[in-house]
């Protein structure tokens, strides 16, 4: 197993977290020299705070753990394609690496609505693997809203009644 997937893998454990929270499940690490610095996993539900997704999350565990706001030289890993939000933190956060499983066609900042990093606006260059399990990091997305839309048919039908 590629170092990519392997710390990919670790992101889509932590995913899992944000799903029984009842959260959409992402999960993100930050690793730095090849060791785990930083994780979130999405918890603006949960925590009534519109700013705490996955990476938004890992990027302060990290910056707290090892006591600066600047990451350089570190990678994060996350399951799904950043928003703007996330793509700015990045970007602010110093990141060297991004690597994301799937790709996220209506909000992803990255390569789907927008190319937010390839900006000649922005002071800082991050470079960028796409796809890395996507398949299973794009499989958690997608289960978890077919089980949200089949409740809500649920709770349909039985007010129905």
């Amino acid at each position: 197993m590629t170092e990519d997937k392997r710390w990919m893998a670790r992101a889509l454990s932590l995913s899992t977290q944000a799903a029984a929270a009842g959260e959409v499940p992402v999960g993100a690490v930050v690793v730095l020299d090849g060791k785990e610095i930083g994780t979130g996993f999405n918890a603006p539900i949960s925590g009534c705070d519109p700013t705490a997704h996955a990476e938004v999350r890992a990027l302060r565990d990290a910056a707290a753990r090892i006591g600066n706001y600047r990451l350089p030289g570190a990678t994060l890993y996350v399951t799904i394609e950043p928003c703007t939000m996330c793509a700015g933190a990045l970007i602010h956060s110093r990141i060297s690496r991004l690597v994301y499983g799937a790709t996220e066609p209506k909000a992803g900042a990255i390569e789907s609505s927008a190319r937010l990093l390839e900006s000649d606006a922005m002071n800082w260059r991050i470079s960028v693997t796409a796809g890395v399990l996507a398949e299973q990091c794009s499989e958690a997305i997608s289960s978890f809203f077919a089980a949200r839309r089949a409740e809500i048919r649920q709770r349909k039908t039985e007010s129905s009644r």
